[in-house]
């Protein structure tokens, strides 16, 4: 059975115990040994369980006493806080603090706060590691969140409105126990006034009218002083046996509203929401002990039995829950290890690139998220588990971030090459030596395309300073290579009306004139100008009718070609480019390398042919033998003049 029933008599003044006398059965004759029976079989009854659930009861109770508005506490949804980010907990602390009643959202607070500071040191110690990472002293390490500035904001103002409000509450609860023992000490005195029996059951309502407006009082002495009410209550009912009418009356009342109350809570028993139901018959308790009295002894241990039986039906309901809420538990154990395991092994995992890393962040990213939505464990190992998830957190951080700080590095080397091809295209952007330039400017976009990533903050900035001068010089570049071809397309024309002309040219039979002539023609021809290198072939016509003028005046193939030549010399003389001559010397000595491995590998094929000079594969051979002689020494005589050049 309960701890308390609530119609429970203290001792009376004669001795005897009004709560443990058996209801009187008529003709019913009991000795000691079946009392002694009775006593065993109410002891065997009364379980710990039983007293633990009332006074879980009773402590509740006792602190809805102190205020009315402490059942509100009841009302305030409970949410997640497990599963939010800090962002929410604060946002949700705030709005408990700005629209409920601070003593209704302690528990609430108390949850909020817990969650905050695990989330908020786990975050600490990863922005600690980070900044040690990456050189720092730990001495110097300093951490600001705006998010822990406003939750520390609204904590204090938490507090502050908690400890005003206790202060004012301390000074009611005082008043009120002083006026609730007042009460008690008027009614003990009822049973020694001398008056009227009618005049004395009015006083006795208008004081129980008194204690029901008296307000709360401390919790410490809530049951206590009810308990102390009631026994002189019922003393009270007892000193009232000389006029039962009334007594009577008030125990049927009394009767009648207890019954209605165990009906309520016995239908509290179909209630799904075990916890709202659990609410719900404490305060059906509350009311069946502050605001009803005794019933006669025929009903007392029968209504009471009545009630403490719907009690335990919502009791086993309710411990069916929490049964149920650990098996709860140990499934999100489960899950959670699970999520602790996928985030060590890809922390363990070997990663090269940047690609790959973002991938990773992202899922275990979502693997937190899971983590915090798995719900709760049970609370022996909860500790253990935190602590194993920011350990595998943090070991994938730890490698991340050593990546990234190698990659840093690698960064500022690519972003300090980057710059060097800026400060290099931005000397040559208004460079006017196309020549020599533009090869130079092609390179160096290449080489940029080469080198790796610079860091975020400088990507765009470097990159646009390179472009600019890139696109400074080909816009310069390309506008003169309009203007030239406007030029150069002229020359075509010129130079194709001149080469119409050539066709019809005969020679005078005057070998030196004829040849004055021709060098004149060469003259004229390069006076024309360049052509666009597409049609360049028009050069091929020209040299072709030259070499059918050389052929007509028998003229030495090596003295036709250095007149020829000429014309490139002075070309070359008139550019005043030291680089233009360079090249023409490196490609006229690869070229005499080259026919004279052409004269080597025809020498060498002929020590393999066993014949003689008459046979004609050996003329053949013999015969470019020569030829390629008479190239080398055209070759040779052309790099003589080349070094003319340099000597004026």
């Amino acid at each position: 059975m309960l701890d308390e029933k609530n119609d429970n008599l203290q001792p009376d003044a004669d001795g005897s115990d009004k709560n443990n006398e058996t209801p009187q059965v008529e003709n019913q004759e009991t000795d000691a040994e079946e009392t002694t029976e009775n006593t065993v079989e109410t002891a065997a009854a009364t379980s710990e369980n039983e007293d633990d659930l009332q006074n879980e009861i009773d402590e509740s109770n006792a602190e809805d006493a102190e205020d009315e508005d402490n059942k509100e506490r009841h009302e305030i949804p409970v949410l997640d806080y497990h599963s939010m980010s800090m962002d929410a907990l604060v946002s949700e602390f705030y709005k408990l603090v700005t629209k409920e009643k601070v003593q209704a959202i302690k528990g609430h607070v108390d949850q909020i706060k817990s969650e905050f500071d695990l989330k908020y040191q786990e975050l600490l110690e990863q922005k600690k590691e980070d900044f040690l990472q990456e050189g720092g002293n730990e001495i110097d390490f300093n951490y600001s969140s705006p998010t822990k500035k406003r939750f520390n904001e609204v904590y204090g103002e938490y507090r502050e409105k908690r400890n005003q409000y206790y202060k004012n509450l301390e000074h009611r609860l005082e008043a009120n126990l002083k006026n609730r023992l007042a009460i008690i000490e008027e009614l003990k005195g009822l049973i020694n006034v001398e008056e009227n029996i009618n005049d004395t059951y009015k006083h006795f309502k208008d004081l129980q009218e008194q204690w029901k407006n008296a307000g709360p009082i401390p919790r410490v002495n809530y049951n206590d002083v009810w308990r102390t009410y009631h026994h002189h209550v019922e003393i009270f009912y007892d000193f009232l046996d000389l006029n039962r009418d009334l007594r009577d009356l008030d125990f049927k009342h009394n009767l009648e509203e207890k019954e209605k109350i165990i009906a309520e809570a016995e239908a509290l028993a179909e209630m799904n929401d075990v916890n709202k139901a659990f609410r719900e018959l404490q305060l059906l308790h509350k009311i069946w002990k502050e605001d009803l009295g005794p019933v006669d002894r025929e009903h007392r241990d029968a209504i009471w039995d009545r009630f403490s039986a719907a009690t335990k039906v919502i009791h086993q309901k309710r411990q069916e829950y929490f049964k149920n809420q650990d098996s709860i538990h140990e499934a999100n154990l489960v899950a959670k290890q699970e999520i602790i395991n996928k985030i060590e092994t890809i922390a363990n995992s070997s990663v090269s690139n940047h690609g790959t890393w973002q991938k990773l962040i992202k899922e275990v990213e979502a693997l937190r998220e899971d983590f915090f939505n798995a719900g709760r464990v049970p609370y022996k190992v909860n500790e253990q588990t935190w602590a194993s998830f920011k350990e595998a957190v943090r070991k994938f951080n730890r490698n991340k971030n050593a990546f990234y700080k190698s990659l840093k590095r690698d960064q500022q080397e690519n972003l300090d090459k980057k710059m060097e091809l800026v400060k290099l295209a931005e000397s040559l952007k208004d460079s006017e030596d196309w020549d020599a330039t533009t090869p130079i400017m092609k390179k160096i976009q290449s080489d940029w395309k080469k080198i790796g990533h610079v860091p975020r903050k400088y990507s765009d900035k470097v990159w646009n300073e390179f472009k600019a001068a890139c696109n400074h010089y080909f816009d310069r570049l390309h506008a003169k290579k309009n203007e030239h071809f406007k030029d150069e397309m002229e020359a075509f024309e010129k130079k194709k009306a001149y080469l119409e002309n050539l066709k019809d040219y005969q020679l005078s039979g005057d070998k030196e004139t004829d040849l004055a002539q021709i060098k004149s023609f060469i003259s004229d021809w390069k006076e024309i100008g360049r052509i666009p290198h597409s049609k360049k072939n028009i050069e091929g016509k020209f040299n072709k009718i030259l070499d059918a003028l050389f052929k007509k005046l028998d003229l030495d193939k090596q003295k036709a070609e250095l007149i020829k030549y000429g014309n490139k010399l002075d070309q070359l003389s008139n550019a005043d480019n030291d680089a233009l001559i360079n090249n023409e010397r490196i490609f006229i000595r690869r070229k005499i390398d080259e026919v004279k491995a052409e004269i080597r590998q025809l020498e060498n094929n002929l020590q393999f042919i066993n014949a003689d000079e008459s046979n004609p594969i050996v003329k053949e051979v013999l015969s470019n033998i020569e030829k390629h002689r008479e190239d080398l020494n055209i070759w040779k005589a052309k790099l003589k003049k080349l070094k003319n050049i340099n000597q004026e």
